[in-house]
C-alpha cells in the first residue's frame, strides 16, 4: 500500500477553532483551548492517521495586527509554518464571516502560496448561522479566493470533521510516514506539560495577565516507581501578578496545580508530582531565553 505524509497549516483568526480541530483531528489534547484568543503560541504538531496517510497539523498562533515583540513572533510563528505546509486551511467563523481580519490573511496568502501548495477552507461553528447563510458566506469566500474545495464543520461537535481528515489525507504527496505510528504531537513532554500548566493558568485568571505570563518546566525527574516529579516556573511581569496567581492563602496556585497535574498525568498515564513556583521577571517577553522556551524566535519579534 503506498503511504502518503505530510504537514497541513491550520491558519486564521484568533479563537477560530484551530485548536479545537486540532485536538479533534488527532484525537487527543495536543494544543491549548480557552475561551480567549491568542492562547497558542507556537506551532504545535499534532500527528493524525487516516488509512495510509499521515497527517501533521502545524496549529499556528491566531492571525492578528500584533502590537509587541511576543505578538510580532507569534504571526511569524503562524506565516512560518503556512510556508512550510503541503495543504493550508483557512478556519473561520460562520457567524462573523468575512472579516476585515479575514480578508487580511487572504491578501497575504495570495503572495505567500506557491503553486505545490493546496488551500482549502473550513467554515466552523455552522451550529451558529442559517443553512441560507452558509450558502451565501460559501459563495462569497469562494468569489475572494480560489480554493481547492470548501468544508462545513463544526470542530467542537465533530461535524464534517471526517469528511475534511479524509479529503486533506488524498492530498498528501506520496512518501514514507514522517514520525512513528503511534506519536501523537512533536513538541517535547515538557513544553507540552508547560502549555497544559498554562491553559489552567488562562481559563482561571481574568482580562490581560494571561497574555503576560509564561510557563516553563524547569526540572524533570523520572522516579523509580514510574512516576515524574516535574518543577515549573511561572513567569510574571509584577508583583501584583504574582499575588493575583497564587491568590487568597495560596487557593488559586493551588486549584490550578491540582488541575494541570490530573491533565497531565491523564496525558503521561501515570502519577505526576507537580510543583509550581512563581516569580517576577518585568522583562521575560524582551529575554531570548524565554522565546526559546515557547518555540518561538526571538528575531522575528523585531519590529
Amino acid at each position: 500500500m503506498t503511504t502518503r505524509a505530510g504537514f497541513i497549516a491550520l491558519i486564521g483568526e484568533p479563537n477560530a477553532g484551530k485548536s479545537t480541530l486540532t485536538n479533534r483531528m488527532v484525537g487527543a489534547k495536543v494544543s491549548i483551548v480557552t475561551h480567549k484568543v491568542q492562547t497558542t503560541r507556537t506551532r504545535i504538531r499534532g500527528v493524525a492517521l487516516d488509512g495510509p496517510s499521515q497527517l501533521v497539523f502545524v496549529d499556528t498562533p491566531g492571525l492578528f495586527r500584533p502590537r509587541r515583540r511576543l505578538d510580532r513572533a507569534m504571526v511569524a510563528a503562524a506565516w512560518g509554518g503556512a510556508a512550510d505546509a503541503d495543504v493550508i486551511v483557512l478556519l473561520i467563523e460562520a457567524h462573523r464571516g468575512l472579516t476585515d481580519g479575514v480578508q487580511s490573511i487572504l491578501d497575504t496568502l495570495r503572495d505567500r502560496v506557491t503553486p505545490k501548495q493546496t488551500v482549502a477552507l473550513a467554515i466552523n461553528k455552522i451550529d451558529r448561522v442559517k443553512s441560507e447563510a452558509l450558502l451565501a458566506l460559501t459563495a462569497k469566500m469562494n468569489d475572494a479566493y480560489p480554493f481547492a474545495q470548501t468544508f462545513l464543520i463544526s470542530a467542537e461537535r465533530g461535524h464534517g470533521v471526517d469528511d475534511l481528515k479524509h479529503w486533506l489525507a488524498g492530498q498528501l504527496p506520496e512518501g514514507p510516514w514522517l514520525y512513528p505510528e503511534d506519536q501523537i504531537a512533536d513538541l517535547p513532554m515538557r513544553m507540552i506539560a508547560a502549555e497544559m500548566t498554562r491553559e489552567k493558568l488562562t481559563l482561571r485568571l481574568h482580562e490581560e495577565l494571561p497574555y503576560q505570563l509564561t510557563v516553563e518546566s524547569e526540572n524533570w525527574e523520572e522516579r523509580t516507581d514510574g512516576s515524574a516529579r516535574i518543577d515549573q516556573t511561572i513567569y510574571v511581569m509584577r508583583d501584583g501578578h504574582k499575588g493575583i496567581v497564587l491568590g487568597h492563602k495560596g487557593e488559586t496556585i493551588k486549584a490550578i496545580s491540582t488541575a494541570a497535574r490530573a491533565e497531565i498525568s491523564e496525558f503521561l498515564g501515570r502519577p505526576v508530582h507537580l510543583f509550581l513556583q512563581v516569580k517576577v521577571r518585568e522583562n521575560w517577553m524582551e529575554e531570548s531565553e524565554r522565546y526559546s522556551e515557547m518555540g518561538l524566535e526571538f528575531r522575528d519579534g523585531n519590529a
